[in-house]
């Protein structure tokens, strides 16, 4: 075969490819040499010399394809119909057995045959498509400027495009409305008999003709939904929302809530197996739309009717219900979030209104936990962990750990979490492994507290107690816990957390220096004797803490001289300040029967030491040789007492009361405790630790507005408030009147000044 152009005689070699063009569209059988000597016509007419004849060739098969849609039209749609309507007539089988879709099944089988052809044929016209009618169209920049030129050289399309757009115009614009008719009846009935599931003969005819609707301008790189929309779609979408009207309405007069919730769900199920069968995947969100209007959105009162019902009673598979069909609608689940926050906060009200006895801390915690856990999993199965869900249940939880019952009652939530952790820390029978996991769990409560600077100063105190008695279960726990804490509050909230644990390291290596010096200087002290050395800014360990009148025992005078020297020596310009009422030791105890190692606090050592040469004492003698004060000496004498070591002559205790030493003591246990009840929280504490707080928030307070002001010059007083109050959000959440104050205190101070010409304006003095 020569490539070169040549001279064609036009009309003989159309009337072969025009032959062979009519077997291709109705998928006829095509020898192969036959097939490739037509596809050589068409490159041999397009290349045709002089003058090549694709536009000729174009027309004429434009010609021939919509005269064959008409006669498809005419002699196998139409006429096809009539005929076999009258043939069913004849036979006197009625007008009920004939099909309610025969011109849907007609259409289809000719469709179905001619878009498979019209595939085939563009194959053929390949050279055609590629070669002149791509080169013809118009490019982009030609669209936006208007250079094209109208008439016979306007834009052409491809064969197979043509083709389709033919079908367009003499088929579906002639049939359109009575198609979608018998098409909107077939999908109705499907609704009705609940078939959609069951694939048969006239499920695949419906599908295919609506598809038809969408492939003939499919290849358009605009609107190529645009006749499927609006021959289709638009009625499609209005009859739906018809049907669901009714369904509703049916419904309504015989459901209850539950009910109904259960039929729509089943409905929207449905109508998604009907929509993913017949439409197109665009109408499915715009189908549900519908759904959801006519079912869902216009009877919002009834499904809110028993709404805090099923909140109350936390029927989960209605709440799941409700939650589906409301979760589509704009603002739907407000109001059962609002429901269903209110009853968290009742729930968790009511768990911990009841709680009572020493236990408290732990009550509070634990039962806090199990409301947090409860309702984080309804709405993980209930919910699918919405977001919204989560943010309500983080709001009822904050409110209910932040709530005070009073304006004057301190809110206890702080005191009671951090007693928690000090209750899990402290040598126990826990596990480590059950330690940290209840850690962890606390760090969920401790996350919702407000006054998280509260928290902090129960914890360094308890932590404190810890480290100097040396109650820790673990120091790796101690530490894990305060990791923890950084983690939630960053490294400023456990700043001094971890000098205090930095100090308990140091006092040990201290305390070794200490025995080597000791040893190289030869001195003797007759005690085994250890310090711990506390940074006064790290510990919280206040002057109202520290007892200065004592009377060292001499047993102990030569060891503590012995260490200030040494730690002078070592350490030039610091001052040792002795916290005797936090020492403890152990003293070994000789009675008749039997000896005994005591651990005890120092007064308590002290007292007894009293009785190394004398039997008896005054309690006035006692206290006078000490030099203790009365409630303190009273209240230790008082529980070696209770620990029956010593006794006193008379039960109440004055001046006179004479105290001596149990000759007679025995114990079952050779070592034990008596310093245990000496170490509880003390009414006096936990005042003095919401005073410390207080005191370090109006610090914290004018810092703040002092760097405020430094930084913005001027600012106005309401602004100035809501600045203070969105940086101290972190720690604790300042009343304003405490923020007026400060501001007052500093203005006396002369940080700050109000601006003359303004009465609620305050500018920085520099």
């Amino acid at each position: 075969m020569s490539l070169k152009p040549r001279r064609i005689a036009f009309d003989e070699v159309w009337k072969e490819l025009r032959e062979t063009v009519q077997q291709v569209i109705t998928l006829q059988d095509i020898k192969r040499d036959v097939w490739n000597n037509r596809f050589v016509d068409v490159y041999e007419i397009c290349v045709a010399h002089p003058e090549p004849l694709a536009d000729r060739l174009y027309l004429e098969t434009k010609t021939f394809l919509e005269n064959h849609v008409q006669t498809l039209l005419e002699e196998r749609v139409l006429i096809g119909d009539s005929q076999n309507a009258s043939n069913e007539q004849s036979a006197g089988t009625g007008s009920s057995s004939a099909s309610p879709y025969l011109l849907l099944e007609r259409y289809y089988d000719v469709w179905m045959e001619y878009s498979s052809g019209s595939q085939y044929l563009n194959h053929l016209y390949l050279y055609l498509n590629q070669q002149h009618i791509k080169k013809q169209k118009l490019n982009e920049a030609e669209a936006v400027y208007g250079c094209s030129n109208h008439g016979d050289n306007q834009e052409k399309m491809e064969i197979g495009e043509l083709t389709l757009e033919i079908w367009n115009q003499y088929m579906i614009q002639r049939l359109g409305n009575e198609l979608v008719d018998q098409i909107l009846s077939g999908i109705n009935a499907e609704r009705v008999n609940n078939s959609s599931g069951q694939h048969n003969k006239s499920t695949e005819v419906i599908r295919g003709v609506i598809q038809s609707f969408v492939a003939v301008q499919e290849d358009r790189r605009k609107g190529s939904l645009k006749l499927y929309q609006e021959l289709f779609e638009t009625r499609m979408l209005e009859e739906s929302g018809q049907n669901f009207r009714i369904v509703a309405s049916e419904l309504l007069q015989v459901c209850s809530v539950s009910q109904y919730m259960e039929r729509i769900i089943k409905k929207f199920e449905e109508e998604e197996k009907l929509a993913k069968i017949y439409l197109h995947e665009s109408s499915l969100p715009k189908l549900r739309k519908v759904c959801e209007e006519e079912m869902v959105t216009k009877h919002m009162n009834f499904l809110y009717s028993e709404c805090k019902e099923m909140v109350a009673t936390e029927k989960s598979a209605d709440l799941r219900n409700l939650y589906i069909l409301l979760k589509p609608v704009t603002d739907g689940l407000k109001r059962l979030i609002e429901v269903f926050l209110e009853h968290i906060k009742e729930q968790g009200k009511k768990t911990i209104s009841c709680m009572k006895g020493d236990s408290v801390h732990i009550q509070f915690v634990e039962n806090m936990l199990d409301v947090h856990r409860k309702y984080e999993e309804l709405i993980h199965t209930t919910f699918k962990s919405d977001p919204l869900f989560l943010g309500a249940l983080d709001k009822a939880c904050a409110r209910i750990i932040n709530e005070k019952h009073s304006n004057n009652q301190v809110c206890r939530s702080a005191e009671l979490v951090a007693k928690y952790c000090d209750s899990l820390l402290k040598k126990s029978k826990t596990t480590e492994g059950e330690i940290d996991q209840k850690l962890t769990r606390s760090i969920i409560i401790f996350k919702y507290i407000e006054d998280k600077d509260v928290y902090q100063k129960f914890y360094s105190r308890m932590l404190a107690k810890r480290l100097i008695h040396e109650q820790s279960q673990s120091m790796d726990a101690e530490e894990l816990m305060i990791n923890k804490l950084k983690q939630a509050c960053g490294y400023e909230f456990t700043n001094k957390l971890h000098r205090m644990f930095t100090d308990i390291s140091v006092s040990t290596d201290l305390n070794a220096k200490f025995s080597k010096y000791l040893n190289d200087n030869k001195h003797e002290t007759g005690i085994n004797f250890s310090v711990k050395v506390l940074q006064a800014g790290a510990w919280p360990l206040g002057p109202t803490q520290v007892v200065a009148s004592f009377a060292i025992p001499q047993e102990f005078e030569k060891s503590i001289r012995l260490f200030e020297e040494f730690y002078h020596i070592n350490f030039s310009g610091r001052k040792l300040t002795w916290l005797h009422h936090l020492c403890h030791g152990e003293m070994k105890l000789s009675f008749e029967k039997r000896n005994y190692i005591v651990t005890m606090q120092t007064y308590q050592m002290a007292i007894l030491l009293m009785f190394e040469n004398t039997d008896k004492y005054t309690c006035k003698e006692l206290q006078t040789s000490l030099q203790l004060q009365q409630e303190i000496f009273q209240r230790h004498l008082q529980s070696l007492v209770e620990a029956k070591i010593l006794l006193l002559n008379e039960e109440k205790m004055n001046d006179d009361t004479e105290v001596s030493i149990n000759v007679n003591y025995s114990n079952k246990r050779t070592k034990f405790k008596i310093t245990t009840n000496l170490q509880k929280e003390t009414p006096q504490e936990v005042e003095h630790t919401m005073n410390a707080v207080d005191e370090d928030r109006k610090m914290y307070l004018q810092a703040a507005i002092v760097r405020i002001m430094k930084s913005r010059k001027v600012l106005r007083h309401n602004t100035l408030i809501q600045e203070i109050l969105s940086q101290s959000k972190v720690s604790f959440a300042p009343n304003v009147s405490m923020i007026k104050k400060c501001i007052e205190s500093l203005i006396d101070k002369q940080y700050i000044e109000r601006t003359p010409n303004s009465g609620d304006e305050y500018s920085y003095v520099a």
